[in-house]
């Protein structure tokens, strides 16, 4: 009964990382990585999730927005066995399209308007910061296990 229980919460089930490259280049337009998977018990994989996440800040204190902007997303559908106490690697390949706003295409067309836009930018507070979530579906788990990535962009 308990050992049931674990398995339908996720405890001492699956676990999942996510290795990443230190820094990506925004303009490759493609996120390549490899997904970790461990086990205490035997389970299977029938899916991953992954996304790409932009969050994109401005303003300051009360005027504060915040944005997020999915920049890729992928599905896999797999039956990938996990033996107890065994790593089971998978690598992947994640495309994705830069959201760009109005400045950024000022930024990027010329270089005076490049100069005049970063320093609104500072002024303003601008800064964009970047994730991967992947999401592993386990057989006969409610709770799957996620993973949540902070990469460096430039």
């Amino acid at each position: 009964m308990i050992k049931k229980l674990k398995d339908i919460l996720g405890i001492e089930g699956a676990k999942i990382d996510i290795l990443l490259p230190e820094e990506l280049d925004l303009d490759d337009k493609l996120l390549v990585g490899e997904i970790l998977m461990t086990s205490q018990n035997d389970k299977i994989v029938e899916g991953l999730e992954i996304k790409f996440i932009e969050k994109y800040k401005r303003g300051k204190k009360d005027s504060l927005l915040v944005d997020e902007y999915v920049l890729g997303h992928i599905e896999l559908d797999l039956m990938i066995p996990i033996l107890a106490d065994q790593e089971e690697r998978l690598d992947f390949k994640l495309p994705y399209n830069k959201v760009l706003s109005e400045m950024d295409r000022i930024q990027d067309s010329n270089f005076f308007g490049g100069i005049m836009v970063s320093m609104a930018k500072k002024l303003k507070g601008v800064k964009s910061t970047y994730r991967v979530e992947a999401t592993a579906y386990i057989k006969g788990t409610k709770l799957n296990p996620v993973v949540v990535k902070e990469i460096a962009v430039s």
